[in-house]
């Protein structure tokens, strides 16, 4: 006879959307600790391509919600931004295969607690992916078991969702032949993609389990600075829909283009394309498009953003005789939700109206970067010499004094020898792009009395060694297989290396293929405490401790539950810092001098302006232009 075996798979009865919507039970399960996930839930659709999102409520009477749904059209065979900066080894890497369509790539993914209903109201917690023109919410990297499991043992269960929205020129193409009749709003479909999924979470996650009055949206790199888009959107001021946010190492973009700017941008592409209507735009197919719009993000249209939403970016001093005149009174929308949800409470440093109520016109902010954020663009830098990076930054600076400042500042000058050169350029569009920007918003969040909570991620990757970008995802998400020993061989030990397979961004062609076959091949994750060790003393570069990993682990995903909960996460007049070598708390302020360069900002690029600084840093991280 045929052995059958009984897979559980559990349902959440949706009263609301008058639907079952049918599961299954997560790898990561256990006894103590029952995980369900539901896949691939439709959460909006598309009219046409560069059209808003509308809000999906229509569902059949039982939804199979086990298969992940198809993911934004992107470059396919290429690994994510994510398994580039890991350095892992190729076999180490769970295989996803995924369908790519536009038109149903608006879905989300809801991991959780078993046994929840209605009336269980946890916190939930939103993950909004990076990658720029590549990835999806449906990454093995971000998969929600390991933080969900964690948080059930630890006495403080919570929803995590993940999710797809339109990336690359689907999501971020703009200009003033796409405006749709009667509407001022143009461009900035993946923003809006993002606002569409928390409509949803707002009105439908009650019955998987969630209170709508409690969402911690948090995301890093491009999806970091998504959320910091929405904190100065006009909609957080009118109608806010979630309660607080984690940006983790956002990639900030101060020169914003405006409607008529990026509509020359995509007149270009177009002429490259030998399109000459929207229409023919519209019709091409997919599998065309998606190497072009790599650079191609949010969109000053007028109407998204908050008119003074660059004040916020900003060195302080750079606009202290505006933010006196700003009303810092909360908007009544903002107050409305805080008065409803589990706020952080502030310390006795924390600026408060004398009636006790926080006057903030921002949720509370948990912030940081990685020590070294910039080895996300290492390949493209190591192709500068000396005299043209110093060339490039004189282009940019347009000034002699303040360019001399900078060069003595970063040690970068037209006779630095080459071979070293790109360790200076590093430092500084990892300041440029990411670590200062931080800081800026960071203190003006704060100057308006939000809560601000601050923390530095300077904790080696288990394989590179390195703080690099998203470095921190390996211990959040706890997904990544880790070595099986301390040592590595020098084939494959470079983080520039492994990179540099990335740098040819844009193959001659593209296939474009449906596979029906969407389930994830889970690689063995190593735990023991004697994996990480070494016993050769061979050739290699020596990976994490198993103490320092789980240490770190164990504690920034606890301080983000936390945080989810409405606790504060650590005093907040304290820097709470993750490494090296496994250190962890709450340090004073002066430490972050040490940790970063908030002196050397000050004297080399609060004079330039964050205008010419984000230029000179986008331009360098880009490389040096190719010659024919």
């Amino acid at each position: 006879m045929p052995v059958t075996t009984n897979v559980f798979e559990p349902e959440v009865h949706h009263m609301v959307l008058e639907t079952v919507f049918r599961g299954v039970e997560h790898p990561l399960s256990t006894p103590s600790a029952p995980i369900h996930q539901y896949r691939g839930i439709k959460y909006a659709t598309l009219p046409a391509r560069f059209r808003q999102s509308k809000l999906f409520t229509s569902y059949p009477p039982l939804v199979d919600a086990s298969k992940f749904g198809p993911i934004c059209p992107q470059v396919k065979n290429m690994n994510s931004f994510e398994e580039a900066l890991f350095s892992l080894n190729e076999d180490d890497i769970p295989q996803q295969i995924l369908k790519h369509n536009e038109f149903e790539c608006l879905n989300l993914n809801i991991t959780c607690p078993s046994g929840l209903n209605a009336q269980s109201r946890l916190p939930v917690m939103v993950w909004v992916h990076g990658g720029d023109d590549r990835g999806h919410g449906s990454s093995w990297v971000y998969d929600g078991g390991a933080l969900v499991g964690k948080s059930i043992l630890v006495g403080k269960p919570v929803i995590l969702v993940t999710f797809n929205f339109r990336i690359g020129l689907f999501g971020f193409a703009a200009g003033p032949q796409l405006r749709e009749d009667g509407q001022e709003s143009v461009g900035n479909y993946g923003l809006r993609d993002q606002r569409t999924l928390l409509e949803w979470l707002h009105n439908y996650i009650t019955d998987f389990g969630g209170d709508p009055s409690n969402i911690t949206l948090f995301g890093q790199s491009s999806g970091a600075f998504d959320i910091v888009c929405h904190l100065l959107s006009t909609l957080n001021e009118a109608r806010p829909l979630f309660h607080r946010a984690i940006i983790q190492s956002a990639v900030f973009d101060y020169n914003i283009p405006d409607v008529a700017s990026a509509g020359c941008q995509l007149s270009r592409l177009m002429s490259t394309m030998h399109l000459s209507t929207i229409s023919q735009l519209r019709a091409i197919d997919a599998d065309q498009l998606v190497k072009f719009g790599r650079s191609m993000r949010a969109v000053d249209d007028g109407v998204f953003f908050r008119h003074d939403w660059k004040d916020f970016l900003s060195p302080e001093d750079s606009h202290k005789s505006h933010h006196h005149s700003l009303n810092l009174v909360v908007p009544k929308a903002l107050s409305a939700l805080r008065s409803h949800s589990h706020t952080p409470k502030p310390n006795a440093s924390s600026s408060s109206t004398p009636g006790g109520a926080r006057s903030s016109i921002f949720q509370p902010l948990l912030i940081g970067d990685c020590a070294s954020d910039s080895m996300l663009w290492s390949t493209p830098i190591s192709y500068w010499s000396s005299a043209a990076a110093a060339r490039r930054i004189k282009a940019v600076c347009q000034s002699l004094s303040k360019t001399n400042t900078l060069f003595h500042t970063y040690d970068i000058s037209s006779y630095t020898a080459d071979e070293e050169i790109a360790e200076h350029i590093l430092e500084l569009v990892n300041d440029a792009r990411i670590a200062w920007p931080t800081d800026c918003f960071a203190q003006n969040a704060r100057r308006e009395g939000g809560g601000v909570w601050r923390y530095v991620f300077d904790q080696e990757g288990p394989w590179s060694c390195i703080p690099h970008h998203a470095a921190d995802l390996m211990y959040l998400f706890d997904n990544v297989p880790l070595p099986e020993s301390s040592t590595r061989s020098i084939a494959g030990s470079s983080l520039q290396d492994s990179l540099s397979g990335e740098a040819e961004m844009f193959p001659d062609s593209f296939t474009f293929e449906d596979d029906d076959d969407e389930d994830i091949k889970y690689s063995p994750i190593v735990r023991d405490d004697d994996a990480m060790s070494s016993d050769d003393g061979g050739w290699g570069v020596p990976s994490v401790a198993s103490w320092s990993y789980s240490r770190v682990r164990d504690t920034m995903q606890e301080q983000w539950i936390n945080f989810a909960y409405g606790e504060a996460p650590f005093s907040e007049d304290k820097v709470f810092v993750f490494g090296p070598e496994g250190e962890t708390g709450e340090r004073s302020q002066s430490i972050f001098e040490g940790r970063r360069r908030r002196t050397l900002w000050k004297k080399a690029l609060e004079p330039l302006g964050m205008q010419v600084v984000h230029k000179m840093g986008v331009e360098l991280s880009r490389g040096p232009p190719l010659r024919g």
